[in-house]
């Protein structure tokens, strides 16, 4: 039998992934749109460090690299042969010798609230305890609900929901998409509207990695990529990488086209030390402008806000 470059067929795809639930569950969703023409399949669980690591918050042990650095070293070194990230979790800069040879299409972006007792995130009272892992949706939280007392939450999604069955928070804001992609669609009390939370970059799309010298890899992943998806998550990703790339600071930015009016919508958030945080939003028909007019808007709030701390210090800027 011929592979899908026209050599010998593979005796098996290894397809690396977090050992998580969520994490298998969305590899096997990929893995399943596969036409492999009868070849194995084997899923090579891999824990991260930010799967070890939970008594620290993720900005502490790396950032935006720690779910994937891991998983990363295996391909490289050849003991997996694609690995299925959350592309919210894959910094802008891989490898050398790796490519991102596919986004899926993407599951609901928005961050959801799930509460603890039947009602909606706007009901709850003034001092309601909500736990999130994320700066981004700490920093949104506390400027639009600064009553509510936000605090930091980790482990997995059925952890996090004991968490929140336990008493130890009053609601959670979570990403829908991992909600959903596990069946548990019921837990969701509000989905929360993406021009206020604005999500994370890449959230709710899967992204595949390869070595960008195994070509029949690259083919076999690029046949789950939506073009549209993928253009729409780039731009959200150049507005990351021009923060950075691994952005530690709370930062959240998110692209969708308008079928109506043939247009697209961009929208950012970034916050930093200072008391005015950077909320961006455009519209126009060529997204790339939307990214250069977004990037160079915070390259302007980067600057006002190291003026701002240097003279709250005293110090120079």
């Amino acid at each position: 039998m011929r592979g899908l470059m026209g050599g010998a067929m593979r005796r098996e795809w290894r397809v690396g992934t977090r050992s998580s639930p969520l994490a298998l569950a969305q590899a096997a969703w990929v893995v399943d749109q596969w036409a492999l023409g009868g070849t194995p399949v084997t899923l090579v669980p891999i824990e991260s460090e930010g799967d070890r690591v939970l008594d620290r918050s993720l900005e502490e042990i790396g950032g935006r690299g720690v779910f994937t650095t891991t998983l990363d070293d295996a391909l490289v070194e050849g003991r997996v042969d694609l690995v299925v990230h959350s592309l919210k979790d894959l910094p802008t800069r891989l490898a050398p010798s790796l490519e991102l040879a596919a986004v899926t299409r993407r599951e609901d972006p928005r961050d959801a609230a799930v509460l603890r007792e039947p009602g909606h995130f706007e009901g709850l009272p003034a001092g309601a305890r909500v736990g999130t892992s994320s700066l981004r949706r700490a920093a949104l939280l506390r400027q639009a609900y600064p009553d509510l007392v936000v605090a930091p939450v980790r482990g997995n999604l059925g952890t996090r929901l004991a968490k929140l069955a336990a008493g130890d928070y009053d609601a959670l804001v979570l990403a829908a998409a991992g909600l959903l992609r596990l069946g548990r669609a019921d837990a969701i009390s509000d989905y929360l509207d993406p021009s206020w939370m604005i999500p994370s970059p890449g959230q709710g799309a899967l992204a595949v990695e390869v070595r960008t010298d195994d070509r029949e890899a690259v083919r076999l992943a690029s046949s789950v990529d939506d073009a549209e998806v993928h253009r729409a998550t780039d731009a959200e990703r150049q507005v990351l990488d021009a923060m950075g790339g691994n952005c530690q600071m709370p930062l959240g930015a998110y692209a969708e086209r308008d079928p109506s009016r043939a247009e697209w919508r961009l929208w950012v958030f970034a916050a930093g030390g200072g008391a005015s945080p950077a909320r961006l939003a455009w519209q126009g028909t060529a997204l790339e402008e939307g990214v250069a007019w977004v990037a160079s808007e915070l390259v302007r709030w980067v600057a006002a806000e190291r003026q701002e701390g240097a003279e709250q210090t005293g110090g120079r800027p």
